[in-house]
């Protein structure tokens, strides 16, 4: 399943260096790519004796020499002893090397002991595209179109997972059983990768780390020893705040163990969330450690959207940074991408974004892939007196509220684009750690996708401008959020899973909205709750259910029907119309809130006064302790 592009790039190092290193993660396709290469010899370090046919094979003149899986304790510090004799081989013709010599391994062994000068030339080998992951499900038999896409989804771009994924389905398992798959195809590479490193016990482990995403020593209670086991896996890297598994095998070991052991699945979840949370409440972190915790307990949140948006299983490979000065045309060329994907006008986005550029490349965020190209962008302009010119079109009515009256600070948000699924979540991640580090974001955006992304994370909506500026059919929103590290905890305790961090005050454990609950959150709260009446699964995670005479998913539903009817029914005129827009934007059938300003007649901003002096009722209505 190799690339035309990654036989090309590895065929040219081979030809110009003594000392080639081909790396991917396990199951990458590396040994398969390699072979397509004229090898006059190959010796496999995983095989019984395999060190010493290297010994032999090097010290003989000849042709390309393939030394297969250096990996697992001490092996690429013995395949640079062996190699030795070699002298210095990092030029094209090494006086002591009798023969070109391509290395393959999991991890780029320039990370090993014992090479030195000598280290190799490396060629990393990436993921493959969905469209040759389909390809192969169908060469193997597999036709049917939900089954395809499961091995799409399981695979993240890797053969071996693709391959696994069609044995598994051949071996019984329904497509509509992803769970069942996963742990058929866990057992296998737990099982290759158990030549890195003997012993059990860090598979369990690594499931675990696998649900968490991040782990530091305390959060994987295993000791110092097992956290070294881990972080010597390939599969394994170091983070700022601990460890991580590479995509997709993290998803895979997740989904496995969500399927194996549901209830345990939940309770490590959840004692990660209130970790996370209790790192931002109780210590003081740097703005730097703010962003990672906070995007860790965005993870941890285990909401579908967030979860697909914002973390898609695959391995990333872009590095986001500001914009350089002579992008200025690359900038132009992602913003296009961006205005087409959206179904906007070209020349009236291509006009708003000449006015971000008036000051230089400063206000753009650029993601770069792994030869430098800009694959993605955010235009991220600092709010102040010098880019209110450009921001103003984009707020309007709201640009007063949201820049004259905070004054300079914080950012504002324009535009996001990534080439895939992949680099566009990285772009939002970027952006969401930006925001923290300035304490605030404001956001226009006329795309359906992100106004219900700003609307699962509790941003606040300000409502609709009043030109349709890209000249799309559909008017920006605008919302914002707060991003101050006194408000952090409370906002992920509205997010993350009831129960973690707070102590149990509630039935079965759950949080009691209390002290521990800001006031101004619990609208928050009852606006989730109203937005996911439909979903069972949702309601039962919602704090509210600890409110006396509640109790169950189907009685906080029940709850808040009648609150928003009585609401609704009240004599005050104000506190009528605010119950209308409860009940028609949340109770009736889907609209949006500019269908249901104009259905009621109502300005843009009297709907969103109302809209939120009805969640504010409703919320005043339960019987919550505010301490």
């Amino acid at each position: 399943m190799e690339t035309i592009d990654d036989l090309a790039r590895l065929r040219a190092a081979v030809h110009t260096h003594a000392l080639v290193n081909l790396t991917g993660g396990l199951g990458s396709g590396k040994s398969r790519l390699a072979r397509r290469l004229p090898v006059a010899a190959a010796v496999d370090l995983a095989a019984e004796g395999g060190l010493g046919g290297l010994r032999r094979l090097v010290a003989e003149p000849g042709g390309l020499l393939l030394v297969d899986s250096v990996d697992g304790p001490g092996t690429a510090e013995a395949v640079a002893a062996a190699l030795d004799p070699a002298g210095d081989a990092a030029g094209p013709a090494p006086s002591g090397l009798l023969r070109p010599v391509l290395l393959v391994s999991r991890l780029p062994l320039r990370a090993a002991a014992g090479w030195g000068e000598r280290a190799p030339v490396t060629v990393g080998l990436g993921p493959r595209s969905a469209a040759a992951v389909e390809a192969q499900a169908r060469a193997a038999g597999v036709t049917d179109p939900e089954a395809v896409a499961l091995v799409v989804r399981l695979a993240g771009g890797v053969p071996l997972l693709a391959d696994l994924a069609c044995r598994a389905l051949h071996a019984g398992i329904a497509p509509d059983a992803p769970g069942a798959a996963a742990d058929w195809m866990a057992g296998e590479v737990l099982e290759r990768l158990g030549r890195e490193r003997p012993g059990q016990r860090w598979r369990h482990a690594l499931r675990l780390l696998a649900t968490v995403r991040t782990g530091d020593e305390r959060l994987l209670a295993g000791g110092p020893r097992l956290f070294e086991t881990l972080a010597g896996l390939s599969l394994v890297r170091r983070e700022r705040l601990g460890l991580t598994v590479r995509e997709p095998y993290r998803s895979l070991f997740e989904t496995a163990y969500r399927w194996r052991r549901p209830q345990a699945y939940e309770e490590v979840r959840t004692r990660a969330a209130g970790y996370r949370r209790a790192l931002l409440s109780e210590r003081t972190p740097g703005p730097r450690e703010r962003a990672g915790l906070v995007e860790e307990g965005l993870f941890l949140t285990g909401d579908p959207l967030v979860r697909t948006t914002l973390f898609p299983p695959a391995e990333e490979f872009s590095r986001i940074g500001p914009a350089r000065p002579g992008e200025a045309d690359d900038i132009g060329r992602l913003m296009h991408r961006w205005a087409v994907r959206g179904g906007f006008d070209v020349r009236r986005s291509g006009r708003i974004v000449e006015r971000w550029l008036d000051g230089g490349p400063a206000a753009f965020r650029l993601a770069r892939d792994r030869e430098g190209r800009p694959v993605g962008l955010a235009a991220l302009l600092p709010v102040g007196a010098d880019t209110e010119a450009g921001i103003e079109p984009l707020l309007q009515q709201h640009a007063a509220d949201l820049l004259g009256g905070r004054g300079p600070g914080g950012l504002f948000l324009g535009a996001a684009y990534g080439a895939d699924a992949v680099v566009h979540a990285q772009v939002l991640r970027d952006i969401l750690v930006q925001a923290v580090r300035a304490g605030h974001l404001v956001v226009s955006t006329a795309s359906p996708d992100y106004q219900a992304l700003l609307h699962t994370l509790s941003f606040r909506p300000h409502g609709g401008i009043r030109d349709d500026v890209y000249r799309c059919g559909r008017r920006p929103e605008v919302y914002s959020h707060d991003f101050g590290a006194a408000g952090l905890p409370g906002w992920m305790g509205a997010l993350t899973p009831p129960g973690a961090g707070r102590p149990a005050g509630g039935p079965e454990g759950r949080e009691v909205p209390g002290p521990d609950v800001p006031v101004r959150d619990v609208p928050v709260l009852v606006a989730r709750a109203l937005a996911r009446l439909g979903d069972p699964a949702e309601l039962a995670r919602s704090p509210l259910l600890a409110c006396p005479g509640i109790g169950s998913p189907a009685g906080l539903r029940a709850w808040l029907r009648d609150a928003v009817a009585e609401l609704a029914a009240a004599e005050a005129p104000a506190d009528a119309e605010a119950g209308a827009i409860l009940q028609a934007y949340y109770l009736g059938r889907s609209r949006t809130h500019h269908q249901v300003a104009r259905r009621l007649h109502l300005s843009r901003a009297t709907y969103f006064r109302r809209l939120r002096r009805g969640l504010a009722l409703v919320a005043a209505r339960l019987p919550v302790r505010t301490g």
